[in-house]
């Protein structure tokens, strides 16, 4: 290293850091879920809003729909299956009463979202999920990637019980 300019040494510097970097980080794939490896898609938040549900039983939570571009608009069109590229969000939140409103109704009748639970994702690739019918998933709470491969390989399982019509996919679109 003594013959190498400064220039040399800092850049060789450089390399040896950034081929260090992942060792030091963790692997790349620490943000993607286990099995699909799905990751939280940039901007999700903003995505169009396809329906809304409510899932009563264990789970009692109250969900929005989201969409990119590209489910939204096999969406509004009615194209099955979805086209690769298509990924939906289910955002959902506790389903809890509010003192709030029901004091100002005067009865007990308001619902409304209480602390997050969780973000699933439904991403379509037809080449690379092929085995799960075209879709890949992914779950994610407080921003982390669910890491539960018991727990992602109940999706596509459950998601074959929806009609193969709806591309396997519960969701109505809501207009």
């Amino acid at each position: 290293m003594q013959s190498l300019s400064p220039q040399a040494r800092i850049a060789m510097a450089v390399i040896c850091v950034l081929a260090l970097a992942p060792a030091v980080a963790g692997s790349a794939d620490d943000d993607a879920s286990a099995v699909f490896g799905v990751r939280l898609p940039a901007g999700y938040r903003d995505w169009q809003l396809i329906s809304v549900a409510h899932e009563a039983g264990s789970l009692n939570d109250i969900r929005a729909i989201l969409g990119n571009d590209v489910a939204v608009r096999a969406f509004r069109d009615g194209t099955r299956p979805f086209p690769d590229g298509a990924i939906i969000a289910r955002l959902a939140w506790q389903y809890v009463p509010s003192a709030e409103n029901n004091a100002v109704f005067g009865q007990a009748q308001s619902f409304v979202a209480g602390a997050t639970t969780n973000v699933q994702f439904s991403v379509k690739d037809s080449q690379r999920y092929a085995r799960t019918g075209g879709w890949g998933y992914g779950q994610f709470e407080d921003g982390k990637p669910n890491r539960s491969e018991a727990l992602l390989n109940t999706c596509a399982p459950c998601h074959a019980r929806a009609p193969k019509a709806d591309d396997f996919v519960f969701t109505r679109y809501a207009r």
